[in-house]
């Protein structure tokens, strides 16, 4: 009686065993399909739906939104030639190799898991082909909303969002305590230097005109805002430069181009430079209008307009 029951006790627990055992493979199975589910998002870009990584490793860049990338931590290992010379960036993207749209090849090899760049470029189908690629229209988004699309676009919206809300809130407080003390009515020029021009720019086509017009609310001067707001910037003589100076100047210095203006009569006896009104910035970096850039040219114009204040 007691072998027979044992055995009916063996037979159970073999049979259960083997049930546990065959229903193993489908819990797996459903496993592995979350995790791969879990593992894409969907991002609504300008031309459709983009099915992109959800925490991507291998980022090429092919466009000024480097910055934005290395604010929100994500790895970049391919970037533009303007980002990569870039002292801003250089610890970020030290082991990231320089790349254009024509380097298809080169772009393999890197084995991206996401592209990023503007929607002009060539071979779009090509790198499309590579990796999910996403494209954006320069200016389309206002400086903020661009960070927060690229943020989308690495699943990283509340950082985004989160920054922008902080930085709108430092920027109103900076231009404020500025215009106490440079007057309300105060106006300021931004201007750069390339090959024997200079351009005047508006106030959305970086080298801080975001942070000087749209941020802090500086004032253009009119005769800037008359043929540099609308179309983003304007090229002028530099011989001229006086004439559309404000009480401010900001520079952005190309090195590599023409300074010889700046050792002229001409040039130190336009009244902002005279005053001591002449802020002198770095092309290389102020350039861009990331939200990395964006955090340092506050910085930045903190400590020439106040000072140790």
């Amino acid at each position: 009686m007691n072998k027979k029951l044992l055995l009916i006790l063996t037979l159970f627990i073999t049979l259960a065993l083997a049930a546990c055992a065959s229903g193993s493979p489908d819990n797996s199975k459903e496993e592995a399909e979350e995790k791969t589910s879990s593992d894409t998002i969907v991002y609504e870009s300008e031309t459709g739906p983009v099915e992109v990584p959800a925490d991507p490793q291998r980022v090429v860049v092919l466009s000024s939104y480097a910055g934005d990338l290395i604010k929100l931590g994500v790895p970049i290992v391919g970037v533009d030639s303007w980002s990569a010379a870039n002292p801003s960036f250089d610890e970020a993207l030290k082991d990231a190799e320089v790349v254009s749209n024509e380097d298809i090849e080169k772009i393999i090899e890197l084995e991206p898991d996401l592209i990023i760049g503007l929607n002009n470029i060539q071979n779009a189908d090509k790198l499309e082909k590579i990796a999910p690629t996403v494209l954006f229209t320069y200016g389309k988004n206002d400086y903020l909303q661009q960070h927060i699309e690229i943020a989308k676009v690495v699943n990283k919206e509340k950082e985004a969002t989160d920054w922008a809300e902080d930085f709108k809130k430092r920027s109103e407080e900076l231009g404020t305590r500025i215009k106490e003390k440079i007057g309300e009515d105060a106006t300021v020029t931004v201007a750069e230097n390339f090959e024997k021009q200079l351009y005047l720019f508006g106030d959305n086509w970086g080298r801080g005109t975001e942070i000087l017009y749209q941020a802090m609310g500086l004032k253009m001067p009119e005769k800037v805002e008359d043929v540099a707001l609308e179309p983003g910037y304007f090229a002028i003589s530099q011989e001229v430069l006086g004439d559309y100076t404000g009480d401010y100047l900001v520079l952005s210095l190309t090195e590599e181009q023409d300074t010889s203006f700046m050792d002229t009569a001409w040039f130190k006896e336009i009244p902002a430079v005279k005053n001591g009104n002449l802020i002198v910035a770095d092309a290389r970096s102020a350039y861009f209008n990331d939200a990395l850039t964006l955090d340092d040219q506050l910085d930045f114009f903190e400590q020439e307009f106040l000072g140790n204040e």
